[in-house]
């Protein structure tokens, strides 16, 4: 389990990063900003949860702090009731992908993955093990430098699960995978969760996270906008829409001409219209007057990413 409590981090005279091993040089916020501002929150273990938030909204830089990378500059973060700097051998307990750029280029998977097991007293068969789970058995030989990002995400992956750990975070993790690698990513995400797992996911993909994750932990400027379920999350935005299908697809047209008359917003979508701003029952309605049969007319809740984007936008700094 994570358990953030209160957790605060100002750059800048008064609060020092301590820099303990290569930070990239994204997301390093301008001195004197306040980061993470009195975050408090809690990972529960069985259950994938998401870390969502806009660019620049603290994700990395709390990530850090849950690993002791850096200093906070006030409040707590616990790893199984204990700060992560305090756990010997860390592999064991904490699995971690931060950024799959952050190896030595010179080394092969097989040498980079046998060192962090040493330093961990773990087995070095680990590596090979690890390796062939990520897919990466037939280049464990090659040297990092000449992997592609994908690669070297499932390089970062394979180092998180090398302690077999009851604890894995993981940033952006899906960035520079193709569709079979997401698909994996995802399947792997959820099977450590069944196992009882404390799996925490920072992502900006929506819809990554609408397919994987149980909760979500959401922020935005440094601040908490919500910790619950992914279904709980969803149903609090208020652009509710309406699937409309025609059974003549030509007359579509007239009806979405009638329904933005009427101050609805309709958007094309495969096999019909979605409209926001109208319910179905005026739907049916207009429809109606307007000689336009009706195939279906189904009303659906906020998606999560119209949900992320209706609660985050006052938190937007990069539009």
């Amino acid at each position: 389990m994570i358990e953030v409590h209160e957790l605060t981090k100002r750059y800048g005279r008064r609060g020092r990063s301590r820099l303990v091993v290569h930070r990239p040089a994204v997301d390093r916020p301008a001195a004197g900003r306040l980061a993470v501002d009195r975050l408090t929150f809690t990972v529960r273990p069985g259950r994938v949860t998401g870390f969502l938030g806009p660019n620049g909204a603290g994700k990395s830089t709390t990530l850090r702090l849950v690993l002791g990378l850096d200093e906070p500059t006030s409040g707590t973060a616990t790893v199984g009731g204990r700060p992560f700097r305090e756990l010997p051998r860390g592999l064991r307990y904490v699995g971690a992908l931060l950024d799959a750029y952050d190896v030595h280029g010179g080394r092969t998977a097989e040498a980079h993955l046998a060192a962090l097991a040493r330093t961990n007293g773990i087995p070095r068969r680990r590596a090979a093990e690890v390796l062939e789970e990520v897919g990466l058995a037939g280049a464990a030989g090659r040297r990092i430098g000449g992997y592609s990002l994908g690669m070297k995400q499932r390089l970062g992956i394979a180092a998180a699960l090398l302690g077999d750990p009851p604890v894995l975070l993981f940033d952006e993790p899906v960035n520079g995978l193709d569709p079979e690698g997401v698909r994996w990513a995802r399947g792997l995400f959820r099977r450590l969760a069944a196992e009882g797992r404390t799996v925490f996911v920072s992502s900006h993909l929506m819809s990554e996270m609408e397919h994987t994750a149980d909760d979500l932990v959401v922020i935005g400027r440094g601040r908490l906008i919500a910790a619950e379920s992914a279904a709980a999350f969803a149903a609090r935005g208020t652009r509710r829409s309406v699937a409309v299908r025609t059974a003549d697809p030509a007359a579509a047209p007239r009806l979405a001409d009638a329904l933005e008359a009427e101050g609805a917003t309709v958007r094309k979508e495969e096999g019909g219209l979605a409209v926001t701003g109208i319910d179905a029952e005026r739907i049916g309605v207009l429809a109606f007057r307007c000689g336009v049969p009706l195939a279906r007319l189904t009303a659906r809740a906020s998606s999560l990413e119209e949900a992320f984007m209706e609660l985050t936008a006052d938190t937007v700094e990069y539009r």
